[in-house]
């Protein structure tokens, strides 16, 4: 009996077609995933786990194996492909090392295996926890948040370890100052050349062309090479092995996790916190490398993803990979695009690369003893110049002078003490380098006064001509962006400027409409400004402010009585041209009224015109001092409106007033005449507008109009007999 497909023809050879071409889509990756892999291996096991070279092979695989598939199943992307990428093998291998040297230091018969791969399965369990962490909460934005150079830097001394890890692989020798010297052999520099030829080849070749089958082909030509040239001199291969040119053979690595649940008592806890700094490096670069290549992949094919989900499934796919041996990995930008534009369309591409992997797992390790360790040591090589160019090289051309010093900071830091120092070294000068590019950006969008920008409010013609005349006593300022100690200092030196420039200046306008915070610095700054105002007798307004804002002001003792707070510029700008009115039109009834004064002292305009012109006014508050007793007497007071008293000192910290002086009357022409010191104080009672006559203004109205100088020195004689004949009738009383 036979049952009908339940597909017609013509459907099931499509989904046959479009398997078969994901299946072959799936070459070109599978493979750069294998030479990758076995560059990653010898990258973490080397020294003295080279030993262990085959468990490093399987660790691999085994990460390969699970992260491909589990990104293949649930990545935004269905040619997505995943596997352990250069940075986080690179940080991983650090890890590693870095147990193993504190564990040599204690015990130099240690077991490393055990507690090795458990360091790295536990690493990679936590980085997938964090990973998912940071998808379920939509946190792992945040990131992105981390100034640029420190990015780079991070990921570019990543890129110069993994150049120092090639060349260790090659000569088995850490490359340090106090190392150079074992450098010198001529072996060692004929493998190291033989190193960078592979990886100067590779650059010509694939890394131009990116022909998938371009890189395998090098590193088996490399192999067929060097076994060649090795027959031709006559070296067998164990006098390779010696020499230090192949690898020795490994043994078969067992396919049970080589470390159980009781060697965690034995595990060198003392190590831990040595450890945490290299284990939070494995989580940042996993998770940086995450984003910036889910990132890249959607602008390079116009894709949108959805970051949360990718940060879930990367998480997860490193738990799995942790729990069953593996390290840290996660999607890869160059493999998936290798992927895509094969022709792959759906997941079992990306499956393909797993089941590769699977079967890496089961291949002969001692097929290493025939790989020369020049070939994966010039391809970590490759790997690592290539990304030490893009981000010290190219990177200088994006970066401006301060940011591109600071990464190279960075790395130098990292290099020097390590990724946890790197990191939060690079994050204080990645924040004071962008503190100190933003207090460059004005925090003033425009600036404007009161003769060319005014309210809504249409006025007469007579007070339209006042406010071009006097328009500039209103200053103001557009604010925009966040102010902070940068950038409200200028603003305050700015302002400072502004009042030097404009002494007409009586009222400041700060519209903060485009300000979107101020912090505790710049409140500071605002008290500066407010001082700066007091003292040039300014009045400052401020519209358009935030209620965050305005909490900040006045913590910082900027708002207060003396400081205007309005809703819009509009209504500001209306109240301040209403001052402006009303105040001079105060002053011309004031001009009119000193005309008229003077005109009955001095018998015509126009000496009245001359007087008032030399006479400066001078507006004091109640209680004010004008004058000391003792000082030199250069001027006498016209006192306009107002009261001022004339104080002396009665002894004994006492002072007295002997007289009183009120409206259109005058002060100090004795001392004006005779030049002598004072003989007491003068003191504005009550607020006053006083004309001050001052010596040298006398002296030219003498030498250059005579008669009024005689008119005045008449008015001073005939004021002083006014006031002997009262002090005489005064007396005349008290002797009753």
């Amino acid at each position: 009996m036979t049952f009908p497909s339940p597909y017609p023809a013509s459907g099931l050879d499509a989904k046959l077609r479009a398997w078969l071409n994901d299946i072959f889509a799936s070459a070109a990756p599978a493979v750069l995933t294998v030479s990758f892999g076995l560059s990653y291996s010898v990258l973490i096991f080397s020294g003295p786990l080279v030993q262990y070279l085959p468990y490093g092979i399987a660790a691999t695989f085994t990460a390969t194996a699970i992260i491909a598939a589990v990104i293949a199943l649930g990545s935004t992307f269905p040619f997505a492909v995943g596997a352990p990428e250069t940075s986080t093998a690179a940080v991983t291998g650090i890890l590693a090392a870095s147990l193993v040297e504190h564990m040599v230091a204690n015990d130099p018969s240690a077991h490393l295996l055990g507690p090795v791969l458990l360091t790295l399965s536990a690493s990679t369990v936590i980085t997938g926890v964090v990973l998912c962490s940071m998808g379920l909460t939509r946190i792992g934005r945040a990131i992105r948040y981390v100034p640029y150079p420190v990015i780079g830097g991070f990921l570019g001394a990543t890129a110069l370890l993994i150049v120092l890890g090639g060349i260790r692989v090659i000569t088995e020798r850490h490359l340090r100052f106090d190392t150079l010297a074992s450098f010198a052999n001529p072996m060692t520099g004929y493998e190291l050349l033989a190193g960078a030829a592979l990886a100067f080849t590779i650059y010509l070749t694939w890394h131009r062309s990116r022909n998938p089958l371009a890189l395998p082909a090098i590193l088996i030509g490399g192999i067929v090479v060097t076994h060649i040239v090795l027959r031709l001199a006559g070296v067998p291969l164990e006098q390779a092995q010696a020499l230090g040119w192949t690898f020795q053979s490994p043994p078969r690595a067992s396919m049970i996790t080589p470390w159980h649940l009781s060697d965690i008592a034995n595990y060198p806890w003392q190590a831990l916190p040595g450890l945490l700094g290299n284990v939070i490096a494995v989580i940042f670069v996993t998770a940086i490398s995450t984003l910036f290549n889910t990132t890249g992949l959607e602008v390079a094919t116009n894709r949108e993803a959805n970051l949360e989900r990718e940060l879930n499934v990367a998480g997860i796919a490193n738990i799995l990979s942790g729990v069953f041996g593996g390290y840290a990995g996660c999607l890869s930008l160059s493999r998936s695009l290798l992927n895509s534009s094969s022709g792959a369309t759906s997941r079992l591409s990306g499956l393909m690369v797993s089941a590769i992997a699977i079967l890496m797992l089961v291949a002969d390790p001692a097929l290493l003893s025939y790989m020369p360790k020049f070939i994966l040591g010039g391809l970590l090589i490759y790997l690592g110049v290539d990304q030490l160019n893009r981000w010290i090289v190219e990177s200088r051309r994006r970066l401006s002078t301060i940011e591109y010093l600071s990464l190279l900071a960075i790395i130098f830091i990292i290099v020097k003490w390590g990724f946890i120092a790197g990191i939060l070294i690079g994050t204080v000068i990645g924040c004071a380098t962008f503190a100190l590019s933003a207090s460059r950006i004005s925090s003033i969008k425009f600036g404007f006064n009161g003769a060319e920008y005014r309210s809504s409010l249409d006025r007469s013609r007579q007070d339209l001509a006042l406010l071009a005349i006097h328009g500039k006593e209103i200053q103001g300022l557009n604010l925009q962006s966040y102010l902070f100690f940068g950038s409200a200092n200028r603003l305050y030196q700015h302002v400072k400027a502004l009042l030097l420039q404009h002494p007409e200046c009586r009222y400041l306008v700060f519209d903060f409409k485009l300000v979107t915070g101020i912090d505790s610095s710049a409140a500071y700054s605002f008290a500066q400004i407010r001082r700066t105002a007091l003292e040039g007798s300014v009045e400052l307004v401020v519209v358009n402010l935030p209620s965050s804002t305005e909490k900040m002001l006045r913590s910082g003792e900027f708002l207060s009585g003396d400081i205007h707070v309005m809703p819009d510029l509009d209504h500001a700008l209306e109240w301040c041209e209403n001052e402006i009115i009303s105040r001079h039109r105060m002053l011309e009834q004031e001009e009119g009224d000193l005309q008229s004064w003077l005109v009955g002292i001095l018998g015509n305009q126009g000496d009245a015109a001359e007087l008032a012109r030399r006479c400066e006014r001078l507006e004091v508050r109640a209680l004010e001092t004008i004058a000391r007793a003792g000082e030199p007497a250069d001027s006498m007071l016209f006192i306009l409106s107002g009261r001022v008293g004339i104080i002396v000192d009665a002894g004994g910290g006492h002072s007295t007033r002997v007289r009183s002086l009120g409206r259109h009357t005058t002060v100090g022409e004795m001392g004006l005449v005779a030049r002598q010191p004072r003989s007491a104080t003068i003191r504005a009672e009550i607020d006053s507008v006083l004309y001050v006559l001052r010596s040298d203004a006398f002296d030219a109205i003498t030498a250059e109009n005579p008669a009024l100088g005689q008119k005045l020195l008449t008015y001073f004689m005939s004021v002083m007999a006014e006031r002997l004949a009262f002090a005489s009738r005064m007396i005349g009383v008290l002797r009753r």
